[in-house]
């Protein structure tokens, strides 16, 4: 293997694929990234067994081709040391590889590419394409409510659902959940609930920009596929089965609540100031016209916010985790947000006037 390539050529895939790979790991190999050169391009992958991300990078020139794999750390910082402008000529040399430019030269330890593992094989069962923009939006609206290392290994994802023409992301940790979709041209009769894995998710974010172009979706039965015109990202899916959703959103609550987003969400943040830094607990006093914040922590100091807001219920006071309203507060980007609530022991559904497609529920906390 012997190529040519720009520095910042070779330095913006080795930066996507390196998100996949694992630095601590009990397999070697799996600290490389894969380096597969054909006289057209070099394909880069990176895998952790669980994800797999391959970009392409297109040299200057192919001298001879080939596969190796390079410790994927030590490459890119190389690649991130050398100055913008800079050549690379990466040559393979007996078990190294010899990465120069100028006066600079690094010797680098290789393994076998025949050794490095690839996810097996698979047919997509449901296909469909989208814009980056709106697949970037249904996981921002729902990605913060995944569990993280929660013993339901369920929860730790985020579910897909593709139902008669409709994406939906689902995700919850038991104690709020957010819910967000969007109308595909599916064709109907097509049904698929899958869960990916935390990390895939949050790798996905990082990846995808934020403009109209369009990437294919393939779900399979234990794998999902995400074609981008940088990128290809595969993940294993989660074996388990989500809970129902629909049977946590609540169903005709009696009260409701209309305020300003922004005026609500920073008088939480005060209040948070002064709340049980375990538990996060702060009660809402609502009255016509009028919402009451209160905040006490073990020592004995208290923080009392009140705004203005329409409500059309009796007295109601109820407890919440501000950390939890806040992270809903925080991803709506609406002028107005609605609670409806029907009383102190069940759960507020939450939505952003005029942003129909987002919904989040917030159980209620004992003060």
């Amino acid at each position: 293997m012997h190529f040519i390539i720009e520095r910042d050529a070779l330095l913006k895939p080795l930066q996507m694929v390196s998100g996949a790979i694992e630095r601590r790991h009990t397999l070697p190999i799996l600290s490389n990234v894969l380096l597969d050169v054909t006289q057209d391009q070099i394909a880069l992958t990176g895998t952790d067994l669980e994800i797999e991300l391959v970009a392409a990078a297109f040299p200057q020139q192919v001298i001879t081709p080939g596969r190796v794999t390079i410790p994927a750390k030590k490459l890119l910082d190389i690649c991130r040391s050398l100055p913008e402008s800079c050549v690379l000529t990466l040559q393979l040399q007996g078990d190294n590889c010899v990465v120069s430019t100028g006066k600079s030269k690094f010797t680098l330890a290789t393994l076998s590419a025949s050794d490095y593992p690839n996810l097996e094989s698979w047919q997509g069962e449901v296909e469909f394409e989208l814009s980056r923009i709106q697949l970037r939006k249904l996981m921002e609206d729902t990605a913060f409510s995944m569990a993280n290392q929660d013993v339901r290994y369920y929860l730790n994802g985020l579910l897909f659902e593709v139902d008669n023409g409709t994406l939906r992301t689902v995700a919850t940790d038991g104690h709020r959940l957010a819910l967000s979709s969007m109308e595909l041209g599916v064709t109907a009769g097509q049904q698929k609930q899958v869960i990916i894995p935390r990390k895939g998710v949050l790798e996905l974010m990082r990846l995808l920009a934020a403009d109209d172009q369009l990437i294919r979706l393939s779900i399979g039965q234990n794998h999902i596929r995400l074609m981008d015109s940088q990128f290809s990202f595969s993940s294993k899916l989660i074996d388990g089965r989500f809970p129902d959703y629909r049977r946590v959103l609540p169903r005709n609550s009696s009260r409701q609540l209309t305020a300003h987003r922004s005026v609500l969400k920073d008088a939480c943040v005060r209040a948070s100031i002064l709340s049980n830094e375990k538990y996060r607990g702060v009660r809402f006093t609502l009255n016509p016209q009028e919402l009451q914040i209160v905040a006490n922590n073990p020592e004995h100091e208290q923080a009392e916010e009140v705004i203005e807001v329409e409500y059309n219920g009796d007295t109601l006071e109820i407890g919440f985790n501000v950390g939890y309203v806040l992270d809903v507060l925080n991803t709506l980007n609406t002028d107005l947000v609605v609670m409806h609530l029907s009383d102190a022991n069940s759960s507020s559904l939450v939505e952003g006037v005029g942003n129909p497609g987002a919904l989040y529920v917030v159980m209620p906390m004992r003060l």
